[in-house]
């Protein structure tokens, strides 16, 4: 009964969700952003990389589900990215859970913007630290809430461009806030690499900031599945490390399966061979528009 009542009130806010295959239509909504989920090398590389390795990792990456797939995939993404360290997960999802879970804690705060990506928000929730919520894109409201922390340790997370409205973040100024008030700065970067090539961290100047850890969906603009978390320098590696022994969506999941692995690695090389590749993306959004107006 209180399911049903759920569902009533769903409807009659409009909230009613439907996972019915849309067939016969022109996809104005999907998040393969460069076309690169049905290219035949992605294709290929993830059936070589199951026939090789099996459809599964089969285990934790922590006991025996850590293949040389998902190590080409980690030294791909920082080639990419150029970031100096991966750890790769098998969502997107589970990378934020992880990584804030892990950074979190009694003694940490976390300021989110607020249109971030729900997986940033529920990280903020299950990490046990005070969690506070910035105006958007406002950088300046960001350095309040810095100021006023009564903890040793503050986490800010955003996106470098923002699923909700599509507007981007102020990368460089909120890095300068956070080196200011002794912060990391968690850039979520789903809809940012392969549309933008290397990423918005990467076109602000920030892959070789220490202070700056970037997370990334692999099956939106690299045509796969799975997730990531990268960073740079002495406190980036630090970091991997912390997060293999205490991110528990690392720990206690199965390793990202082989073909995704694979199929992710070589969108990267494709993404970083071809820095036209993102302009095409751009050129027929214009064309939409123009044939839509």
């Amino acid at each position: 009964r209180w399911i049903a009542g759920r569902a009533r009130a769903r409807a009659a806010r409009g909230g009613a969700r439907s996972t019915r295959a849309a067939t016969g239509l022109y996809d104005l909504a999907s998040n393969d952003y460069l076309s690169l989920a049905r290219d035949p090398r992605l294709a290929a590389a993830a059936s070589a990389a199951e026939r090789e390795f099996g459809t599964s990792a089969a285990a934790s990456r922590v006991v025996v589900g850590t293949l040389p797939v998902h190590e080409e995939l980690e030294t791909s993404l920082c080639a990419l990215t150029g970031r100096g360290h991966a750890l790769a997960f098998s969502s997107g999802y589970t990378a934020n859970l992880g990584l804030l879970g892990a950074l979190g804690g009694p003694g940490t705060t976390m300021i989110l913007d607020e249109h971030v990506h729900a997986s940033l928000v529920d990280g903020a929730r299950l990490s046990r630290s005070r969690t506070l919520t910035a105006a958007h894109n406002r950088h300046d409201d960001v350095a309040r809430l810095l100021a006023a922390r009564d903890t040793p340790r503050a986490v800010v997370a955003v996106e470098s461009v923002y699923s909700v409205l599509g507007d981007a973040a102020d990368l460089v100024g909120l890095a300068a806030v956070c080196a200011e008030y002794d912060a990391v700065l968690v850039v979520d970067e789903a809809h940012s690499i392969g549309v933008h090539g290397a990423g918005a961290v990467a076109a602000a100047g920030l892959a070789h900031d220490p202070r700056v850890v970037t997370t990334a969906t692999l099956s939106k603009a690299l045509g796969a599945q799975g997730g990531a978390v990268l960073g740079s320098g002495d406190f980036g590696a630090a970091l991997r490390e912390h997060l293999v022994d205490s991110a528990r969506t690392f720990v206690f999941d199965t390793g990202l399966a082989p073909g995704p692995a694979a199929a992710a690695a070589q969108a990267a090389r494709i993404v970083a061979a071809d820095p036209a590749l993102p302009g095409r993306l751009a050129e027929r959004s214009a064309q939409i528009v123009a044939a839509l107006a």
